[in-house]
Order: structure tokens, then C-alpha cells, then sequence
């Protein structure tokens, strides 16, 4: 590995780690429809664990309703049992061609929850990044007899501030979902 490769690995794999650390917020209810709380639900369709979003449309036409029309009707009963195995925590009520989601209001209690769980995995996603900083600083120090001292210190400067940039951005992110979750 080189100075470049390490760079634009370390990058690669902390943008991957927001991405995933972002999905788990969408995913997270707030006192409003969003499709975002069940697209990645998996449902068991003809015999593969499916997310959601790829074999249904999912639509919000009011504040606290979701619809979900699946493509392919007869996979209705099986998005059903996945939604209520979920987390989600909310009964579908299917009429036979839709399944409908009536999203209740959140009580302060389980919003200040949902703020700690939000809380809690930007920690976690913090811990991921600092993983990475430290396996590219490992790269970094395996390849330091063929560069100098000099390089080898601007490479790790390099790493820590994609480090502290990514965290900037976990915590603007958790910012914008603490802020979504409180407001009443």
C-alpha cells in the first residue's frame, strides 16, 4: 500500500460507516410518517429475505400514515408478518390490496428514548471510525521504511483529520435527529 491508497481507503470505508450510521437514523421513528422506517424491513419473499423497498411502493399521503403497495399482490400476507416481527412497533392493517401504517403520536418519554438510542449509536459510529484510524495508521506504520519521517507524520496528520471531520458530521447528524425527535 501507498500513501494515496491508504488515504482514499481510510475515506472510502469512514463514508461507509456514516452511510450506515445515517440509515439507522431514517430508520428510526419520529412522531411523523417516513418511509424510511420500514423500507429496510426484510420480508421472506419466495424464500429470500427481501428489503422492502425492492418489492413494494411505499408512500406517506399524510403526516402520520404510510401506505404500502407491494408490486406483486400475493406477497401482501408475507410484508404483513415481516412488519409486525419488526421493531417497527406499529400493526399493519391490510385491506387486501394495501397495507396501511397509522403512525401514533410518540410520548415525551419514548422521545427522550429514542434520543439516547440515537445518542448511543453515534458512539458506536464513532468507535467504527476510530477503528479505521487505527488499521490505517497500522498500514501507515508498515510502510514507513519507504517513506520519511516527514511523510509518515502528514499521512497520520491526513487520517486524523478525516477523522475529526467525519465526527463532525456524525454529530450534525445527530443533532438534526435529537432536534426531529423532541420537537413536539
Amino acid at each position: 500500500m501507498d500513501y494515496d491508497t491508504i488515504v482514499l481507503e481510510t475515506e472510502e470505508r469512514m463514508e461507509t460507516a456514516l452511510e450506515v450510521f445515517k440509515e439507522k437514523l431514517r430508520g428510526m421513528r419520529t412522531g411523523r410518517a417516513n418511509p424510511g422506517l420500514v423500507e429496510n424491513v426484510r420480508v421472506d419473499y419466495y424464500g429470500s429475505p427481501t428489503p422492502l423497498k425492492q418489492i413494494a411502493n411505499i408512500g406517506a399521503p399524510e403526516a402520520d400514515l404510510l401506505v404500502i403497495k407491494p408490486f406483486d399482490p400475493s406477497s401482501l400476507g408475507e410484508i404483513d408478518k415481516a412488519i409486525q416481527k419488526s421493531d417497527v412497533g406499529i400493526h399493519p392493517m391490510n385491506d387486501g390490496k394495501v397495507i396501511r401504517l397509522q403512525i401514533p403520536p410518540l410520548s415525551q418519554e419514548r422521545r427522550k428514548q429514542l434520543a439516547a438510542k440515537a445518542k448511543e449509536t453515534a458512539e458506536e459510529t464513532k468507535v467504527a471510525l476510530r477503528n479505521v484510524r487505527r488499521d490505517a495508521n497500522k498500514h501507515a506504520d508498515s510502510i514507513s521504511k519507504t517513506m520519511s519521517e516527514d511523510d509518515l507524520k502528514r499521512l497520520k496528520d491526513e487520517v486524523q483529520g478525516l477523522l475529526k471531520a467525519y465526527e463532525e458530521k456524525v454529530e450534525s447528524s445527530l443533532e438534526a435527529k435529537t432536534e426531529e425527535l423532541t420537537t413536539l
